[in-house]
């Protein structure tokens, strides 16, 4: 994502489009469920904080990494302002092999469709690496179904003027079949499904998946 890094600082000179304050029901549903106890936590891609200060709040070890270091910046101040410790670090998702950590739980929510085709073996692995043995990894991306897809080549969308988001960001939706043959050589799979997700006010179509390390 390196050569994104610009468009993301720009996106967080204020509030980016996408963020949302309140936790989504999946990820709260996996803490109140008990499916996920108060352990050590990665929030890949954490934007302005909210999540993780949701996850430290209920008693969670929680690092959060962001490409931008203006959206860092805003974490570190909102998880001030929430009274909550976190280690927050910008960090591209790209050099997730410099992570020497090991974590309980990874995930990431609406994180995975930035990343090209082409990169996410590379990125699968390193989750899978940087996970303890049965640690638990969460992730939501964008289906293929969703109504604003535009193909560009296979599967991808380049944002068009007039959209709130910059102007060439680009998109990578993927089928829930295209998902699977990602995480299952590397994880068992304990949930998947389509998902109604909210980004930025708006519903899109969502794969999600919880999983394990194997």
């Amino acid at each position: 994502m390196s050569n994104d890094k610009e468009m993301f600082e720009k996106i967080y000179e204020k509030v980016a489009v996408w963020t949302e304050s309140e936790p989504p029901k999946e990820l709260v549903n996996l803490i109140e469920s008990g499916k996920i106890k108060p352990c050590k936590v990665l929030d890949v891609g954490c934007g302005e904080g909210f999540y993780a200060i949701y996850l430290a709040s209920k008693g969670f070890d929680v690092t959060g990494i962001d490409i931008s270091e203006n959206a860092i910046k805003l974490a570190k101040g909102n998880a001030v302002k929430q009274s909550v410790k976190i280690k927050f670090m910008p960090f591209d998702v790209d050099d997730l092999d410099k992570i020497n950590d090991k974590f309980d739980f990874v995930f990431e929510w609406a994180i995975l469709h930035h990343i090209m085709s082409e990169q996410r073996q590379k990125y699968v692995k390193n989750i899978k690496r940087i996970l303890n043995v049965e640690g638990k990894y969460l992730s939501i991306c964008f289906n293929n179904q969703n109504p604003d897809f535009g193909a560009k080549g296979k599967n991808l969308r380049i944002i068009p003027e007039g959209a709130k988001m910059p102007v060439g960001t680009r998109l990578y939706y993927s089928s829930f079949e295209e998902m699977k043959q990602l995480f299952e050589p590397h994880f068992r799979v304990i949930e998947a499904k389509l998902i109604t997700m909210t980004a930025g006010k708006k519903e899109h179509i969502g794969n999600y998946f919880f999983m394990e390390k194997m």
